[in-house]
């Protein structure tokens, strides 16, 4: 039997989430003073500058916006085989007391959220770190919580959620992909 999929999320409900998310952040954050973007590679880092772009009209301030690849962090490196493929890590500007929001596609064990605190804490001490998700699928393995959820996903175990983003994959759409019943 094949799989069976139901979009979660259309283009323009994910733009509407972004949207929401962006106000939510500067909310919590009592302004953007301070305030760093992180997202983690590949589509927390697209979902960042989204929701950079929508602080930046609607609060007239560019917000830095930086890079994780947590590859080299994970706990499960030794599973990943002989040579893992390293994205670029970058951090346009000193997170040494900052108030940084790590930002990702969908939360899920919480072990790529701290394989991300692991790395991040080699770069400095911010004043703060909170965490900003698109999709919070549930599951977790880790006492890791989301401070930012764009929408909530009860996803069974076997299920996969996929995050599409134009700048990579054409398209906007997030998509809750089910096992087929046995």
């Amino acid at each position: 039997m094949a799989n069976t999929s139901s979009i979660v999320l259309t283009a323009r409900a994910l733009e509407r989430t972004v949207l929401r998310m962006a106000d939510e952040i500067v909310e919590r954050n009592d302004g953007t003073d301070n305030l760093v973007l992180v997202g983690i590679q590949r589509r927390g880092v697209q979902i960042a500058a989204r929701i950079a772009a929508v602080i930046k009209t609607r609060e007239q301030i560019d917000i830095p916006i930086g890079a994780l690849d947590i590859t080299l962090y994970r706990d499960d490196l030794q599973t990943v085989g002989p040579r893992p493929v390293v994205g670029k890590t970058h951090l346009p500007v000193s997170i040494e007391g900052a108030r940084v929001v790590i930002v990702d596609d969908v939360l899920f064990t919480g072990r790529t959220i701290r394989a991300a605190l692991d790395e991040l804490a080699d770069f400095g001490r911010p004043a703060r770190v909170g965490l900003a998700v698109l999709i919070d699928r549930g599951g977790r393995e880790l006492p890791i919580q989301p401070d930012v959820v764009g929408k909530l996903v009860e996803a069974p175990p076997g299920a996969r959620v996929d995050v599409f983003i134009t700048e990579l994959d054409g398209r906007d759409e997030v998509v809750l992909d089910l096992p087929a019943a046995q």
